[in-house]
């Protein structure tokens, strides 16, 4: 299928529901691989993180990361669902070069955690519970880069480079219940599902969960059923879709394939596919594999995991504010509706401008701040906000300055692209650029009368009454000033020359 034959949107849900399966990998941020003690920094030669173990040889033998068991109990208490007494590890079979040992070792029919969910908050603030199947842990795969070829893809390419540094790194595979009843917001639930969890697994702390690092990817299974029916209908997966816009594209695509190729008579093959950034659309991988296709059987070489219940409360007893409940008292606190509470959200705001309300802030003025000139700075120079060179502390210090009357608006500008520059701390650029406000009477008094002199005409109506005339003399000191002076005291000052109440 390619894009031309696709249905409408509208004219597929018309016709069928959507139900969907996610499947969202989260690397962990633990020092050491799953099953043994090589380094996961990123950033290393290739193939320099490798051992006997991770590289499947002969005679080595794997030992559980313990952190890596605490980080999935963590994530499983966090998503409501029941962390197994006892499970263990299986062999996942399959021939692929990034695979070295040719199997994964994962969990399969005994998982960690299991029977949970997760609730979501839509952009218009709906509420939409998603149910969680399973959670487990397994290993990631070593990564393959294909070279020669127009796509970057196997297929055309004239050889392929293997790295196994990533062989082995500590993974919790997240599996939702098929997803119903979203209709057409199916896709908008599946983005927001994958940004709450996200947010979820950067308040636990196990994780940074950066899609756009390979750190957290999302495979986004898809199938329609005729409306009235209660069969699902043969799914795609979409694998490895590493943002939260893609994944709601993906889903949307998906969604107009499957009703094109079932309104025309045709059936839906069960397969994996390619998710492209530059269009939207997916394509054909390979044809989807059964669970008994891999050959799972027990793994021999690790005894089972048996989490002791007094440990699983103490863990439980650890957990953070969930981000949804926590954004909620927040938005509160801060008095925003909830669409703004949103936008500062998409933005990944939120964490920044709490810290800077914690720093001493107003929280309009950490929002203001954050959301405007910040969001601007960081969208010019593509970065995310929290790439920029500059603190909630800073930020915090700047918003004082302006309440202190110290700095204004523009002036506070000014200071931001200083800091931003590396000038230094808040108070070390105001001092080294002399953006200090002025509001001494005397430095503004000359200031003041300039202004009048130079504009008779609108000093005339002044004082003949029109008081709001005052902003075109105002204006003309704060541009002798270069933006420097108290613009409140500037107006005081001109009205009294003139003899008008203000």
């Amino acid at each position: 299928m390619t894009v031309t034959d696709l249905v409408s949107y509208e004219d597929a849900l018309a016709s069928y529901d959507p139900v969907m399966g996610l499947e969202v990998h989260v690397e962990l941020g633990t020092k050491t691989k799953m099953f043994c003690g090589c380094s996961t920094e990123l950033g290393a030669e290739p193939n320099a993180q490798t051992c006997p173990t991770c590289l499947g040889l002969p005679g080595s033998l794997p030992v559980v990361n313990a952190t890596g068991v605490e980080s999935a109990v963590k994530i499983g208490l966090a998503l409501h669902c029941e962390i197994a007494e006892w499970c263990r590890f299986a062999r996942k079979n399959y021939f692929y070069p990034d695979m070295p040992k040719n199997f994964q070792t994962s969990q399969y029919d005994e998982p960690i955690a299991f029977d949970g969910y997760l609730d979501v908050q839509l952009e218009d603030g709906e509420v939409f519970r998603v149910e969680i199947e399973r959670a487990h842990m397994e290993e990631d795969t070593g990564k393959s880069t294909h070279v020669g070829g127009a796509t970057g893809r196997i297929h055309g390419a004239s050889h392929s480079l293997l790295d196994y540094n990533r062989a082995g790194i500590p993974l919790i595979e997240i599996v939702t219940k098929p997803i119903t009843g979203a209709g057409e917001r199916a896709p908008e639930v599946a983005k927001a599902y994958v940004a709450e969890l996200r947010e979820l697994i950067r308040a636990l702390g196990v994780s940074e969960a950066r899609m756009e690092m390979g750190q957290m990817r999302c495979d986004v299974n898809l199938s329609l059923m005729p409306k009235g029916s209660e069969r699902f209908g043969t799914r795609s997966e979409t694998k490895n879709v590493n943002s939260l816009r893609s994944v709601e594209r993906a889903a949307r695509f998906e969604i107009q394939r499957h009703a094109a190729v079932l309104s025309s008579g045709g059936s839906i093959v069960q397969e994996t596919r390619h998710f492209h950034e530059d269009d939207g659309s997916t394509t054909s991988g390979r044809i989807k594999e059964e669970a008994e296709d891999y050959r799972y059987f027990p793994e021999p070489d690790l005894v089972p995991v048996a989490p002791p219940r007094a440990w699983v409360e103490e863990l439980r007893a650890t957990l953070p504010e969930l981000p949804r409940l926590r954004r909620n008292r927040l938005r509160e606190e801060w008095g925003v509706p909830a669409l703004e509470m949103q936008a500062i959200l998409n933005a990944g705001a939120v964490d920044l401008i709490a810290a800077t309300v914690e720093a001493g802030a107003q929280p309009a003025a950490a929002r203001k701040w954050w959301m405007g000139e910040l969001a601007r700075s960081a969208n010019e120079s593509g970065r995310s906000l929290d790439e920029l060179d500059i603190t909630p502390a800073q930020v915090a210090r700047i918003a004082a300055l302006v309440a202190a009357g110290e700095l204004n608006d523009k002036l506070a500008r000014q200071v931001i692209v200083g800091v931003l520059a590396g000038e230094g701390d808040p108070d070390t650029v105001v001092e080294k650029r002399g953006l200090k406000v002025v509001s001494d009477d005397g430095a503004l008094g000359a200031a003041v009368d300039e202004a009048i002199t130079g504009n008779a005409a609108v000093a005339d109506k002044i004082r003949g009454g029109k008081v709001a005339a005052v902003g075109a003399l105002v204006g003309a000191v704060m541009k002798t000033t270069r933006g420097q002076a108290d613009a409140a005291r500037v107006k005081e000052l001109i009205l009294q020359r003139l003899g008008v109440e203000g």
